[in-house]
């Protein structure tokens, strides 16, 4: 395998993308993210896209590897399909036999690519297709596809969009969406906090961040105009291509704390056996959800039964908590639920 090349900065953080444009990949995932396993990020976007920075992350000391590597104990085969909810599947799919949906699969842990062959596609949301298709008694076919062409690709070529969606009122002029996950932003330190980090104090700070994601920009770009405002040292914003390779440094302890997306803070702790902790608690959380074509209402209504009914028998709990996951996880799946922005 090649070693990525350090792009690492210290800076102010740079000009966030429009956020009003429609094919803005403003957040996530709320603005860009980076290929690769433990890709960390946050999200919150508008209607074409959320996310990734293009580039692919490497092998590290911490471990995880370009495509992440799977901790689902998951088996689809354990879901028994709900007859019930079968029937009510479109003509249109029951005909084929099988749920086409869409994913960017470059978002570990929620979707991404890995296996033997490293194109076996895997991650939570990945899971929870395959249960959805199971309680409805078909085949699931996840295919790999651009995050900004999703969305538009709905019905003539998707059934269903899953990959990492937040839900925003932008999107939802041209989607419907049903919600199962919350997400958010925190922050992580080496394990024990030996620097005695805290999220309340960041001027000064040494701070990792992947860049491109809304936690580089506004997130720590506001932080530090406060700083700046109040005489106090600037935070060093070190900015790098890869969220891998942000771990690897706090690992190192060559940086005070690193700031993520709150599933992917999850995950970092996993992959690298606990070497890093989660500071301080998740803030500006938002709803996740899948993706249905506008004018199929009654599709969204059947998934939104289908994760309900996951939820009660605990496949849902069973799946995110193989994820290091749960954080995220919701009691009320709706369909199109009322958002801030």
């Amino acid at each position: 395998m090649s070693q990525t090349i350090d792009t690492s900065t210290h800076h102010q953080p740079a000009l966030a993308r429009d956020p009003g444009s429609i094919d803005s990949p403003v957040g996530r995932r709320l603005k860009t993210f980076a290929k690769g396993a433990v890709v960390l990020t946050t999200c919150v976007l508008v209607l074409s896209a959320c996310t990734n920075a293009s580039g692919s992350a490497s092998g590290s000391a911490m471990n995880p590897t370009t495509s992440g590597s799977s901790s689902s104990t998951f088996d689809p085969a354990s879901v028994i399909p709900d007859q019930s909810l079968a029937s009510q599947v479109p003509a249109s799919i029951k005909s084929k036999g099988t749920l086409v949906i869409g994913s960017d699969t470059t978002y570990a842990p929620a979707e991404f690519l890995g296996g033997a062959d490293n194109r076996t596609p895997m991650g939570y949301g990945v899971d929870l297709a395959k249960a959805i298709g199971a309680t409805l008694d078909l085949k699931v076919d996840v295919q790999t596809a651009e995050f900004t062409g999703i969305l538009p690709a709905l019905g003539p070529k998707y059934d269903l969009g899953i990959s990492s969606f937040s839900i925003t009122n932008e999107r939802l002029k041209a989607v419907n969406f049903v919600s199962y996950l919350n997400a958010g932003t925190t922050w992580a330190v080496q394990k024990g906090n030996p620097k005695k980090f805290s999220p309340d104090d960041v001027c000064g700070k040494s701070v990792g961040v992947q860049t491109g994601t809304t936690q580089e920009d506004p997130d720590l770009k506001n932080r530090n105009d406060e700083c700046l405002k109040a005489g106090k040292q600037p935070i060093d914003i070190v900015t790098l291509k890869n969220q891998t390779d942000v771990t690897t440094r706090l690992v190192n302890g060559s940086i005070d704390a690193m700031i993520a997306e709150s599933t992917l803070i999850g995950y970092a702790i996993q992959q690298t056996n606990g070497a890093v902790e989660k500071a301080g608690s998740v803030y500006n959380t938002s709803p996740v959800g899948i993706a249905v074509p506008k004018n199929d209402t009654a599709l969204a209504e059947l998934i939104q039964k289908v994760v309900a009914k996951l939820i009660a028998e605990g496949t849902y709990e069973h799946i995110l908590d193989s994820w290091n996951n749960s954080d995220g996880a919701i009691t009320n799946p709706e369909v199109n639920p009322a958002v801030k922005s």
